[in-house]
């Protein structure tokens, strides 16, 4: 910049042209002009570097850090179908083993689609634990169908315990990385924000000291924007992921924001999800059943609300276990979510109470439908968890709450259905408190049944 202007001044001197105020002015402005293009590369410069991170931060690390957190549940359920396998001698348990493991294999295929050179030799690390594991399992199905438990036992004890252990360990790295990346990737957007911003305000400054109306529309047309960006940078950095990026262009700008609203949104969708979502079923929780019957109040939609309830789950979980309990838990939760996709439409909504307590949401006569159908599919699907001596009596013996032997029947399923016409019940918490009462009623009854408020009002006032 300086050679030409040299350059130009020299041309001046030689063809002995008086440097005029304006020939000076138009120095000047061919000067700002120059500050002006360099200011603007800077800040495209910057923008594009702050929209690939932006963009690696949504599509890989975000993606990394959620398959990781799959492979931890699904390396939860092989580590519990082993122990299973060893207790129950279960070929329906060693069949869930082998379907856990074939999705533990596609989802470190589909993470190496993405993920850089240095978390490939994790997940290659955690592809050959989990085919080592899947020997020694296979080991310890030979060696119960030799009748050698003990050393089945110890084999699982010893060899397969470290290698389930070195997996977890291995995933959990691969967690720890990708959110260290995502930290280090929303600092280095944040960081860039601001100095982008400082340098674009420092040379629009300059400009505006030589009074050109050019210098001001850029700085307004590209500070502002870089400001609030650096802004909701670090805002959804401190997990304020509500906070504003009102900027709508067609330019690399607008592309920043598109993508930075994308990555708040999937950020928001994220952390909802960890807060609220049930671990087991992965069904959503008690915050998010309260909001959408509150929401469907306020709009005085007509709807019913479903509180499905198991009976007589305590002595079976009693008998069988708290693990083989989970297992009760989550087929009901896939019955549920088969019913609604078989059913109901993409507005209807299946949640999670907690413990045996599920609800469903929907259209009054979908959601009838789909308890029905519930309750009449029950049985068959139920009678898998229970050993053959139980499903034939029909009962199992354990003790109730006075610690005294007696019988109990099998585990049945309560559905009481409470609807709002728009106008009967003024809150969620109205609608929930009668559906729990119904409820409680319904479960006197034997076996599988599916009761309406309106119903149970006329038999019994």
């Amino acid at each position: 910049m300086l050679v030409l202007l040299r350059f130009s001044f020299h041309g001046i001197r030689g063809s002995q042209m008086k440097l005029t105020i304006s020939r000076k002015l138009l120095f000047i402005y061919f000067f700002m002009a120059l500050l002006t293009v360099l200011s603007s590369t800077y800040a495209i410069l910057s923008l594009y570097r702050i929209n690939r991170l932006a963009f690696n931060l949504a599509n890989r690390d975000y993606a990394l850090l959620s398959t990781s957190k799959q492979m931890t549940g699904v390396l939860l359920d092989l580590e519990s179908a082993e122990k299973k396998y060893l207790i129950l001698k279960d070929p329906s348990i060693e069949a869930i083993y082998w379907t856990r493991s074939a999705d533990l294999k596609s989802l470190i295929t589909k993470t190496e689609s993405f993920a850089r050179r240095d978390n490939r030799k994790q997940l290659d690390q955690i592809a050959t634990l989990s085919r080592r594991h899947a020997e020694a399992f296979r080991q310890e199905v030979s060696l119960i169908l030799q009748n050698l438990p003990d050393e089945a036992l110890a084999l699982s004890q010893g060899k397969s315990n470290r290698l389930m252990n070195n997996m977890n360990l291995a995933t959990k790295d691969l967690q720890k990385t990708a959110e260290a990346d995502i930290q280090a990737r929303l600092s280095r957007i944040n960081d860039e924000g601001e100095k982008s911003a400082r340098m674009t305000m420092f040379l629009s400054t300059f400009s505006l000291t030589a009074g050109l109306l050019l210098a001001l529309i850029i700085t307004y047309n590209i500070s502002r924007p870089l400001v609030q960006l650096k802004r909701a940078t670090g805002a959804i950095a401190e997990g304020q992921f509500d906070y504003p990026v009102d900027i709508v262009r067609h330019d690399e700008i607008g592309s920043l924001a598109k993508a930075f609203r994308t990555m708040k949104e999937r950020l928001k969708i994220l952390e909802t999800k960890l807060r609220d979502e049930s671990p087991l079923t992965g069904l959503p929780g008690n915050r998010a059943i309260e909001e959408t019957v509150e929401k469907r109040i306020q709009e005085k939609k007509h709807f019913s609300l479903c509180h499905a309830d198991l009976d007589h789950f305590k002595p079976f979980a009693d008998k069988y276990g708290y693990a083989w309990g989970s297992e009760v838990i989550k087929e009901v939760a896939k019955m549920l979510e088969e019913q609604r996709r078989l059913e109901g439409e993409s507005d209807d909504f299946v949640g999670h109470v907690g413990g045996d307590d599920f609800i469903i949401i929907a259209e009054p006569e979908r959601a009838e439908n789909m308890c029905r159908a519930v309750a009449r599919d029950f049985d068959p699907r139920i009678a898998k968890f229970y050993n053959q001596n139980d499903r034939e009596t029909g009962f199992i013996v354990g003790k109730d709450r006075q610690g005294i032997y007696r019988k109990f029947p099998l585990i049945s399923i309560t559905i009481a259905i409470v609807t709002n016409d728009g106008t009967r019940f003024p809150n969620a918490l109205d609608m929930a408190q009668k559906a729990a009462e119904l409820k409680e009623r319904a479960k006197t009854l034997k076996g599988n049944n599916v009761v309406k408020l309106e119903e149970m009002e006329f038999l019994f006032g």
